[in-house]
């Protein structure tokens, strides 16, 4: 009986990841046997955790905050969608023993909001709040989905002119310092993809920003969304999104590069919105 293949999602802290779940439901439903854990990798010892969970037979690993600049460091080759973003969400020791890195962030944001949410995306007037890793590949992905304008934002301004920078698009990227937005018009759609509610810190936002059309995505889940989202509903927007449909739809992209079968994100979602849903003891 051939070894059953191990992966991993590293991140710190970790014990809320739901990549676990996700990858042993993705599993079941497509007859795969596998191992899938969560490992808590500070950024002190990331490169140690991974070198040790990959030369004792790993097979992959998905990584979250605040790795993910690490992990694109740490692999030997790089994806385009990896290059694009400097940063890597996926893992994957090749065949030769030469580690792999690879970004489904962008990818798995734009299904999300265009397939599941029916939201157009091009001819759009976009403000993105973040620079770093998550937002940089989140800010290519949406100037391939033909927004009209992006607007960058960021509490540290050189983060932002550096992430303009490498977009390379100046007709379309524009940047706005963090105390600038409130005399700013009104978006079609906004992004959060700052660490600010993973964290706990208060992200005060000028209420005009949103217009009565306006829609607001986190690229958090869960408690880290709601700061954000509640603000955007108060605010009067049309729409607000949170990141667990993205996340299901990275979680199947890194899943279908390792096993070469997509799972139903769909389905997937559906069984962590039911596990929302429940009463909590």
């Amino acid at each position: 009986m051939a070894d059953v293949q191990r992966f991993t999602v590293f991140g710190h802290p970790i014990g809320h990841s739901l990549s676990p779940r996700l990858h042993a439901l993705f599993a079941a439903r497509c007859g795969i046997a596998l191992e899938y854990t969560a490992t808590d990798a500070p950024p002190e010892r990331f490169r140690e955790i991974v070198r040790a969970f990959f030369d004792g037979g790993g097979r992959g690993a998905n990584v979250t905050l605040p790795g993910k600049r690490l992990a694109f460091e740490l692999a030997d080759v790089h994806t385009l969608a990896a290059r694009r973003a400097g940063v890597a969400n996926v893992l994957t020791r090749l065949h030769d023993g030469s580690l792999e890195a690879h970004n489904t962030d962008g990818a798995g944001l734009i299904r999300d909001l265009r397939e599941r949410h029916r939201i157009r995306l091009d001819d759009r007037r976009v403000l993105l709040l973040g620079a770093g890793g998550a937002a940089r590949a989140a800010a290519f992905a949406l100037l391939d989905a033909g927004v009209r304008e992006l607007v960058l934002a960021n509490r540290t301004p050189e983060r932002a002119r550096s992430l303009a920078d490498a977009l390379a698009q100046a007709g379309r990227v524009k940047l706005s310092g963090w105390n600038a937005l409130d005399g700013c018009d009104t978006f079609d759609l906004i992004v959060d993809a700052t660490s600010a509610g993973v964290l706990g810190v208060a992200m005060p936002l000028p209420r005009s920003l949103v217009g009565d059309a306006t829609i607001a995505c986190d690229l958090a889940y869960g408690e880290a969304a709601l700061p954000f989202l509640d603000w955007a509903r108060n605010a009067g927007a049309a729409q607000t999104i949170d990141g667990l449909g993205m996340l299901v739809e990275t979680a199947a992209d890194s899943f279908e590069h390792w096993h070469g079968l997509r799972p139903d994100a769909d389905a997937a979602l559906l069984h962590l919105r039911e596990g929302e849903a429940q009463p909590r003891r």
